[in-house]
């Protein structure tokens, strides 16, 4: 079979290459240009790029860098400003894997005669007795990555390879190790990719919107604190309110950002239960109509599972409501949803 990896300059993706390779498959590297502008954190930095290199040179195979810059603004930072704009809180990298990674890359893997494409993400594909496929959590659950994957549909993950879902991050390293790869000691990328550690937040978005400054209430509206730029704050925030000390602790509950204006409360007033989302993405074709059994709905990338039960509502739509009450999801947020270890679907908070 033939097989694009997708070579980010990590030990993950140097990994998964070499395992196909000793699958037997012909195995070509890519490693995809996406930010055009500074970086020096994730997975978009000129070192990246080398290091996916060298390794494919290591392992004797080609290697591509292929450029979708203007996708990837199209897609991933142009929304991510525009959230922020409206105050909702995105998430950047599950959207550049459903507009870059597993669609962009995909297209292009197939007009140029590949199989299959693959990446190093820690998560397994699961096949059903009935034929379809489903995301599963990677054996490592420190590193599970299905979460930001759930975007992954049926015509996907038929076409997606994921070699080392079934391995723990410490077994990839030694094998890396083991094979003489210049990535087995590598750090993991942790960061936005177009967020330099420098100017953060503040310096990307101040240079594309205006940032404003907003005041801090409580339930009855009396002013409480200020913040520097009401478009940067989010649900659930404690720190950097401008609030007095002492007292018990106070939280975001809203940030209505037309009226510059942040609403504090003690952290029962973030508790709700249930979430509506949007643009659900299912694994499979969801129940026709009313609640299903329990499952996990996992409402950040490393955060608990939650126990719940899930509606759908249309086509794109669902109503996830929690056996007990949790703390709300900030707009712009995914939740995912799990039966046992695997994924069934996701959504964004509305």
């Amino acid at each position: 079979m033939r097989v694009l990896v997708a070579m980010s300059g990590g030990v993950d993706s140097s990994v998964a290459a070499a395992r196909l390779i000793a699958a037997g498959h012909e195995v070509v590297g890519v490693t995809m240009k996406l930010w055009g502008g500074e970086s020096d954190t994730g997975c978009c930095s000129v070192s990246d790029v080398d290091d996916a290199r060298r390794v494919a040179q290591q392992l004797g195979i080609a290697h591509h860098t292929w450029t979708f810059t203007d996708d990837f603004d199209r897609g991933v930072v142009d929304p991510y400003v525009d959230a922020h704009r409206r105050g909702i809180t995105p998430n950047p990298c599950i959207e550049c894997n459903r507009h870059l990674k597993f669609d962009r890359l995909l297209r292009r893997a197939d007009a140029v005669g590949f199989d299959a494409v693959a990446t190093g993400h820690h998560a397994r594909i699961v096949t059903r007795a009935d034929g379809t496929r489903r995301l599963a959590r990677g054996a490592d659950g420190a590193k599970d990555q299905s979460y930001v994957l759930y975007v992954l549909g049926q015509d996907e993950l038929s076409r997606t390879l994921l070699p080392v879902g079934e391995m723990t991050k410490a077994e990839v390293r030694a094998e890396a190790d083991a094979l003489g790869l210049r990535t087995a000691r590598k750090p993991d990328s942790q960061d936005v990719c177009f967020i330099t550690s420098g100017s953060g937040r503040r310096g990307f978005l101040g240079g594309r919107i205006e940032l404003r400054p907003g005041r801090v209430v409580d339930a009855a509206g009396c002013e409480l604190g200020s913040v520097d730029a009401v478009e940067l704050v989010t649900l659930g925030q404690r720190r950097g309110l401008g609030l007095p000390g002492g007292g018990p602790p106070r939280y975001v509950v809203d940030v209505d950002v037309p009226a510059a204006t942040v609403r504090v409360g003690p952290e029962p007033d973030l508790l709700c239960e249930e979430v509506a989302l949007e643009r659900m993405v299912w694994s499979v074709a969801p129940t026709a109509a009313g609640c299903v059994s329990p499952i996990a709905a996992q409402c950040s990338a490393h955060g608990p599972p939650r126990a719940a039960r899930i509606e759908p509502v249309g086509d794109e739509g669902a109503l996830v409501r929690f056996v007990r009450p949790e703390r709300r999801v900030a707009r712009g947020q995914s939740v995912v949803l799990y039966d046992g270890d695997e994924v069934i679907g996701g959504g964004i908070a509305a």
